[in-house]
Parts: C-alpha cells; sequence; structure tokens
C-alpha cells in the first residue's frame, strides 16, 4: 500500500525533518501541497517542539509528523511531548527508538525509523515499526555508506513492512524509479530548499541553485561522523584537515554552528550547506505545490512509457 493511502495524503511523499529548517510553518506548508510535512526537532528544545507541533496544528487541518533526532540531548522530554501534543507520527534518526516504541505504540503512534541497512531494517520491524525510511547516501546531511539505489531493494526484501526509499530524489524519474525498486514512498528534502516556503537564506537557495552534479562533498567520513554538504571554504577546510589527522575537538571548530550560520545568516562560506548529490537537478525556486505537482506528473508519465 502506498503512502499516501496509509496516511491519507494526495501524494505518497514525505518530506524530510531538516534541522533548523523544517519548523512547524514549514511542515504545514508541505501538507497543505499534498506531502507530508514532518517538523524536524533536530535543532529544538522540548519546548520549542511543543510551539511548532501547535503551530503546524493552526496552519494546517491535514496529517503531520515530527522528526526526532535521537541523539539529541532532550529526546526523552520530546518523546514524551509528541505524545503529549496527540501526534500520529513520528519518524527517528541518529539511534534506535527501542526504549520509546512502548508508549509510542499504545498513544496509536505510526513510527518511521531511518535505516541504512536491512539488518537495522529488520531490528526495526522486530521491535514495531509501522514502516522504514530507507535512506541512501546521496543524501543531505548525516548519511550512511549504502547507495539508495542499492539499499532499497535490499530493504524491500528483508522486511514486510512499507519501506520509504530517501536520498537522490528530487524528480518524477527518481520517484518512479522508487517505485520500481519496491518501494512505497519517498522522502525528499534538497529540491525543497529551493522553495518560496522554505525558512532558509536566500543565498543558501541560490547555493542550491548554482550547485552542479559533482559539487557536494562528505565531511567527517574518516572520522566516523559523515555530513554531505555543498562544498565551500569551511568544507574544503575540513576536508583537508581531517587528512592531515587533525582530532575531532580541532575539527569541530569549522563545524560548530556552521548549519545555524547557513540556514539563518546566509554564510555560504563557512556555513554548512547541507544538500544532497541531487542539488544539480535543482534549477529555480518554486512553490512546494508546484513542486510535487511535477514531480507526481513526470513519475507517471516515466511509468506510462515505460509500459
Amino acid at each position: 500500500m502506498k503512502i499516501n493511502e496509509i496516511f491519507g495524503i494526495k501524494y505518497p511523499i514525505i518530506q524530510g525533518g531538516m534541522a533548523n529548517i523544517a519548523i512547524g510553518e514549514f511542515a504545514a506548508a508541505v501538507s497543505n501541497a499534498g506531502g507530508l510535512g514532518l517538523i524536524g526537532a533536530g535543532g529544538m528544545n522540548a519546548e520549542g517542539l511543543r510551539e511548532n507541533i501547535r503551530k503546524c496544528k493552526s496552519l494546517t487541518d491535514k496529517p503531520f509528523g515530527v522528526n526526532i533526532m535521537l541523539m539529541n540531548p532532550e529526546a526523552d522530554k520530546m518523546a514524551e511531548v509528541v505524545i503529549e501534543e496527540g501526534v500520529k507520527i513520528v519518524t527517528t534518526g541518529a539511534g534506535f527508538p527501542t526504549k520509546y516504541m512502548p508508549k509510542w505504540k499504545e498513544a496509536g503512534i505510526f513510527v518511521m525509523p531511518v535505516v541504512s541497512s536491512a539488518i537495522v531494517a529488520k531490528k526495526m520491524e522486530k521491535e514495531g515499526a509501522d514502516a522504514l525510511i530507507a535512506e541512501g547516501c546521496e543524501s543531505g546531511g548525516h548519511v550512511g555508506e549504502m547507495t539508495t539505489m542499492a539499499l532499497v531493494p535490499q530493504i524491500v526484501d528483508a522486511v514486510s513492512i512499507p519501506v520509504i526509499a530517501a536520498g537522490g530524489i528530487a524528480d518524477g524519474r527518481q520517484l518512479a524509479a522508487a517505485f520500481a525498486l519496491g518501494a512505497d514512498g519517498v522522502q525528499i528534502g534538497t529540491v525543497l530548499l529551493a522553495t518560496n516556503e522554505c525558512p532558509i537564506h536566500d543565498n543558501y537557495k541560490q547555493a542550491v541553485i548554482k550547485a552542479k552534479d559533482n559539487d557536494t562533498i562528505v565531511t567527517g567520513r574518516i572520522a566516523g561522523t559523515p555530513v554531505r554538504i555543498i562544498k565551500n571554504s569551511m568544507a574544503r577546510e575540513y576536508v583537508k584537515r581531517e587528512k592531515e589527522g587533525a582530532d575531532k575537538m580541532d575539527l569541530e571548530q569549522y563545524t560548530l554552528g556552521s548549519l545555524r550560520r547557513a540556514v539563518f545568516d546566509g554564510d555560504t562560506q563557512t556555513g554548512s550547506l547541507m544538500a544532497g548529490q541531487v542539488c544539480g537537478l535543482v534549477k529555480e525556486v518554486k512553490s512546494i505545490k508546484e513542486v510535487l505537482e511535477e514531480m507526481v506528473a513526470k513519475a507517471d508519465e516515466v511509468m506510462k512509457n515505460l509500459k
């Protein structure tokens, strides 16, 4: 069953829970356009999450969810906030939501962990996950090792619950490809950065639009904390110092507060411009509605032609 049928939304498309970007207003805009909006709790504290949930509720009567990064110091509090505020869809990243699962299930929450291997996928299904987001290393932000093309069919074969493909998806051709791999929907992020409703600084949007196919780089790969961002002076210096053997404390000076500098200040030189490899496909700023409509229409056209 496609994810749009499960959630009662128009399109089988989920918005990624991007930290410091996916605020309540943005999530509501995605939901109102026919996708599933997610509030990204990564850059929030528990009370900030509560405020964003209430803001989202005030702006849409459509389904929406919350993404919780489990490494967040206030993850325990956030796990309670989603219950208290009546959120019905939760996605998780950066860890296993095992200890929260019983309470969430009791509260009727649909849980979708992000996974990067078939082994983890099986574990999450066994622990009660309702669906899984299989995210390949083409994605922006924190990445694993496997590509979406390789990862998705292996996870589809490993579990019996719905699988959502993520990473490297920005147009209808990739949506159609995700369906061909057995996915029940997709999660997108980079293409939504270049939308009117996205709350990032215009400099960040323009950096995404100007980026070409080979303009992203993964920092932190050696240190075991890989993050894909658009190449800039900070990224190049980080990778240079990393290769020279700098320790995590030395490297932290480059990344501390860097995402906020990009999102709020428009700092394209020392800011962390998180974006996926599909940034080369993003050519102009559009509305979220246009992005989703065009993606689905193109996917329909591709699948029709393949038949």
